[in-house]
């Protein structure tokens, strides 16, 4: 069983001086159990807005969401206690410390000191628990929001932009707590476009364009959809070099400093034999493997964003 199905899913907001603009359009995705899976997209293409109706925060104008298996539109009280959330940015009291926060949540949700003190201390706030939160910096915030997510020990994580305003190390610790939590069978669900962090993080992901899925499923396979193998070299003379190539049936072009060499990887040494065979030596030869924020580019590219997330 998917621990989240959304099928058709669909949402259109009324516009204060007339007309509609439709936020998710005919949204379809499954996220399997375990592991940390991706939701991609630009901003306005959707992603807030389907977390919103996946918790019952908002009701959709069509189709439906499932969480771990009950309809949210009537059974998400049987589940709830079974997710942690972050929608946007956490709601906390500013006037209390990060301590008192979450021993408020905790006594409405039947949990104990002893598990704020561990949450805290997995999210790296240990020795600021004491602090009171209106003095805590952004970063702080979402990280005091991410243990209050953790609080109830969720089978099920939903996490919107979890390492906003985080330093680089900042973004790091949360990189490294959100692929413990995976590791450890839990699945969690995270909207980001932190690009560069994804690849590292997630093990599955799904991209978004004008409130649709243009491309989900594992990582590899999401970045082989939108780039096909090949090998970067460099050598001395790249005009004749790419001649060479041409002339073996080797399609090959210039990328900059370098000839982008249509073969697959496992084929590098007929590129090497070929350039030798005419007194060309490499300089350099690796695989062009694909890049997460080209592959995005290109599927959303040509897609117009006129709605808000």
């Amino acid at each position: 069983m998917d621990v989240i199905e959304i099928a058709g899913l669909r949402k259109q907001y009324r516009r204060l001086r007339g007309g509609s603009r439709v936020a998710v359009d005919g949204l379809d995705l499954a996220v399997p159990k375990g592991g940390v899976f991706g939701f991609l997209g630009p901003n306005g293409a959707g992603k807030t807005t389907t977390i919103r109706c996946l918790l019952g925060l908002v009701a959709p104008t069509a189709g439906t969401c499932r969480l771990l298996g009950a309809d949210v539109g009537g059974e998400l009280h049987r589940v709830v206690g079974r997710v942690g959330a972050i929608v946007e940015t956490p709601a906390l009291f500013p006037t209390m410390t990060g301590c008192g926060n979450l021993q408020l949540l905790g006594r409405l949700h039947g949990v104990g000191p002893r598990r704020v003190s561990e949450v805290l201390e997995r999210v790296g706030l240990a020795e600021r628990g004491d602090d009171l939160v209106k003095r805590y910096s952004l970063g702080m915030r979402q990280r005091l929001g991410l243990a209050a997510a953790l609080l109830k020990d969720p089978e099920v994580l939903i996490l919107d932009e979890p390492a906003n305003g985080l330093d680089p190390a900042g973004i790091k610790e949360v990189r490294d707590l959100l692929r413990g939590l995976g590791d450890e069978g839990r699945t969690v669900f995270v909207s980001s476009h932190l690009l560069s962090e994804v690849r590292q993080t997630c093990d599955r992901v799904a991209i978004l364009a004008r409130g649709r899925c243009v491309a989900a499923g594992p990582v590899a396979e999401v970045l082989a959809n939108g780039h096909g193998p090949g090998l970067l070299v460099r050598l001395d003379d790249l005009d004749r070099g790419r001649a060479v190539l041409d002339a073996a049936g080797i399609p090959a072009s210039l990328d900059g400093d370098r000839l982008r060499v249509a073969l697959a990887p496992e084929q590098a040494a007929t590129v090497t034999k070929t350039l030798a065979a005419q007194g060309l030596y490499v300089t350099e030869l690796r695989p062009d493997e694909a890049d997460l924020e080209a592959v995005f580019l290109e599927l959303t590219a040509e897609r117009p964003l006129e709605v808000a997330s």
